[in-house]
Formats: C-alpha cells, sequence, structure tokens
C-alpha cells in the first residue's frame, strides 16, 4: 500500500527542497487566489466572457517573456537572488492590484496592467524554481520531488479558489489581493533561507538573446521535447475552459462566487487526490503512451463538463480532468528532464514554463472567444473533442513517444 502514496522522501532528507516545498505552498495559494478574482473582476465590469478570455491573453507576452529571461539568467545568475528579489516584485504588484480593487471607481487598464505585468514576473521565477529540483534530489528521488511539486500545485488550486470565494462573498476582491501579497513576502523569506545557487559558469560569457537562441535551437532538434509541449499545449489550448466559469456560474448554475470558487477549485480537488496516490507512476514504464491516454480522458472529461448541466457532475468533470492533468504533468516533466543535458536546464524548463502557463491564457482567448461566437456550452464541449483528436494526432506525428518515451 506505501507504494500508492507518493513518496516524501525528498521532503525528510533535503532542507533545501523542504523550503522550496513550503514557500511555494503558501505563495501558490495566493497566486490562486488572485486567479480567481482578477477574471471575476473582469467579467463584473464588463459582463463578457470574451473579455475575460482577452485580459488573459494579453498576459500571454508577458508571461513568455518573463519565462525566456528568467530561463537565461537562471543559468547566469544566483538562483537564490533572483527568486528573493523576484518575490519582492510580485508582492508589490498584488499590494497595487488591492489598492486598485478599493477604489470607488476602479481603473480597469490599471487592472488589465498589474496583472500582466504580474504575469511576467511569476513566469521569470516558475523555470528557475523547477531547475532548481534536479540539483536539490538525485535522480533516483526525480519522480519523488515533481509529485509533491504537483501536491504543492493541487492543493493550492484547492485552497486558492475556495479561500478566493470566500473572501469576495464576505469581505470584497481588495482582500483577495491583500492575501496574496503577503503569501510572496513569505516566499521571499523562505527563498532567503535556502542555501546560495550560483550559476555553473558555462554561459557567464555568452550573449543574452544568443543564450536564449541556443535554447531555442535544442529544442528544435530534440524530438522528445517537442512532443512534450504539444501534447501539452493540445490539452490547455482546447481543454481548460476556465475563461468560462464566470459565465458558467452566475448564468449556467445561477450561482454566485462560492459557486465560481467551486468551480476553479474542482479540478484542483481532484488533482490533489491523484497527486497524493502518484506512487505506482515511478513503476510505469511507457511514459509517453501513458500521457496520450489521460490527456484523451481529461478532453471527454471537458467534454461532459459542458453537456450536463448539474453543479455536482460539473464539478466531478472538473475533477477527473485535473486528476489526468497530475498524471501527465509528473510524467511529462520526468521524460524532459532526464532527455535533457544539464547546460540547458534552465532554459529548456523556461520554455516549458511559458507552454505550460502559456498555454492556459491561449486556452482562455480561445474558450472566450468560441463562446462569444456560439454558445458557452458549445465553446466547452468542441474543446473537449479537440483535446481528444489533438491526443490522437500527436501519434501519428510523434510515433516514437507513443513507443519510445519510457522511464
Amino acid at each position: 500500500m506505501s507504494r500508492l502514496f507518493v513518496d516524501l522522501s525528498p521532503l525528510r532528507r533535503n532542507r533545501e527542497f523542504s523550503l522550496l516545498f513550503y514557500g511555494q505552498l503558501i505563495s501558490m495559494a495566493g497566486s490562486n487566489v488572485t486567479m480567481v478574482a482578477v477574471p471575476y473582476q473582469v467579467y463584473l465590469e464588463t459582463h463578457s466572457s470574451f473579455w475575460v478570455g482577452l485580459a488573459s491573453l494579453i498576459q500571454l507576452p508577458f508571461l513568455i517573456a518573463g519565462s525566456l529571461w528568467g530561463g537565461v539568467l537562471g543559468d547566469r545568475l544566483n538562483r537564490r537572488t533572483l527568486l528573493v528579489s523576484n518575490s519582492f516584485i510580485l508582492a508589490m504588484l498584488s499590494a497595487g492590484l488591492a489598492f486598485n480593487a478599493q477604489l470607488a471607481h476602479t481603473h480597469f487598464v490599471i487592472l488589465i496592467s498589474l496583472a500582466a505585468l504580474a504575469a511576467g514576473f511569476s513566469g521569470f521565477s516558475g523555470p528557475i524554481r523547477t531547475a532548481v529540483i534536479p540539483k536539490l534530489v538525485p535522480p533516483n528521488q526525480l519522480v519523488a520531488a515533481f509529485s509533491l511539486n504537483q501536491v504543492i500545485v493541487n492543493l493550492a488550486s484547492v485552497a486558492g479558489p475556495g479561500a478566493a470565494g470566500l473572501l469576495i462573498a464576505s469581505v470584497g476582491l481588495s482582500a483577495c489581493y491583500w492575501f496574496d501579497a503577503a503569501t510572496f513576502v513569505f516566499l521571499m523569506f523562505f527563498s532567503a533561507m535556502m542555501k546560495s545557487m550560483p550559476a555553473s559558469g558555462e554561459h557567464i560569457g555568452t550573449r543574452m538573446l544568443r543564450a536564449m537562441g541556443d535554447g531555442w535551437r535544442y529544442v528544435r532538434s530534440h524530438a522528445t521535447a517537442q512532443a512534450v509541449y504539444l501534447v501539452d499545449l493540445n490539452a490547455m489550448v482546447f481543454g481548460l475552459p476556465r475563461a468560462l466559469f464566470p459565465a458558467v456560474a452566475l448564468t449556467i448554475y445561477h450561482g454566485g462566487p462560492r459557486t465560481l470558487g467551486l468551480l476553479y477549485a474542482a479540478p484542483g480537488a481532484g488533482a490533489l487526490v491523484m497527486a497524493v496516490l502518484t506512487g505506482w507512476l515511478e513503476r510505469i514504464r511507457r511514459q509517453g503512451r501513458l500521457v496520450v491516454l489521460v490527456v484523451a480522458t481529461w478532453g471527454a472529461a471537458i467534454a461532459l463538463f459542458g453537456i450536463v448541466h448539474v453543479v455536482w457532475i460539473g464539478l466531478a468533470c472538473l475533477a477527473i480532468a485535473g486528476a489526468t492533468d497530475v498524471i501527465s504533468t509528473i510524467l511529462r516533466n520526468t521524460i524532459l528532464q532526464n532527455a535533457i543535458t544539464d547546460e540547458y536546464r534552465s532554459r529548456i524548463s523556461s520554455i516549458q514554463m511559458a507552454v505550460v502557463t502559456g498555454g492556459p491564457r491561449l486556452g482562455d482567448f480561445e474558450s472566450g472567444l468560441v463562446a462569444g461566437l456560439t454558445t458557452t456550452e458549445f465553446s466547452i464541449v468542441s474543446g473537449g473533442v479537440a483535446c481528444i483528436v489533438g491526443a490522437l494526432a500527436l501519434i501519428r506525428w510523434r510515433p516514437t513517444f507513443w513507443h519510445d518515451a519510457v522511464g
């Protein structure tokens, strides 16, 4: 039975990984509160799912730029220094969102601008935190470390939206942003307590843009990395209709902020349960094959979510989708980190972070646009079907990922 549950040995044996783990747990909970507050505030001010999706799309270039620069600088400068300073900046941006939400007449441009800047700096730190994990734990604990990382992500994705629904209903939007700012202060102190993590030195003399270009060229020549990115983009763009959650909560389920919080929390709830039960993944040999299968299952669950207009069934579908996402994420990270060389690790992680966090924003725009042209239900169902088709197309385009991506 113990082999069924996530392996806790990286937490028990490694102080640095523990600091990374608990710092991110607190911070991600706050970030998930803001993840609900921003689209809800946009929907209240515009009454449009298209604007919710567009606001998310505006964040995309900032996110990608931040991720790429974070990857390059993470290979060149002290990673602890970068993480501490980045946490301070993010705390200030969340405070700015809180001040704006407290105004009698909020400024829509300020809301969109600060959210975009926050996305950029969040993207900056993401690849650095991912890249340090293989440096903190031995190779035989890498699956366990990434599984624990999924526990963080999904525990926060349950607690954060649930807290957001309660805060919005009882206190107001500004309380969400103040909470997020406080969690970044905690993250700053946890990061400062970690040991110094200087750059390896190989790229100190390389020009920044050239170093970034080297990372892209490495990906272009790496079939496994391409397949990992494309299977994730397929699921995120077509199978994650989170921009439609405000419309679903308010117009289909006829609920309020608490219902909205449940919709955002449901995928994380399913993912959290699965993240705790990931011990069996260490025994999977055909990792690429399982990734394709769970992505197709994800698409089916999302399609059913769009068809059935019963709250508890919709929440169950989202929970199933979240559970499959955990399996996909852990195996994709493991496949990628085992396939690349250490000298490119931060830069490849930055590209991966741009895909992982940029894909949902493209998905927000896609689902919002389709919903604006058709209906909310059609947008959700068509996205789920497209997710299944995309997973099957990947098998045809990259058959080696199905046959050869092994643990």
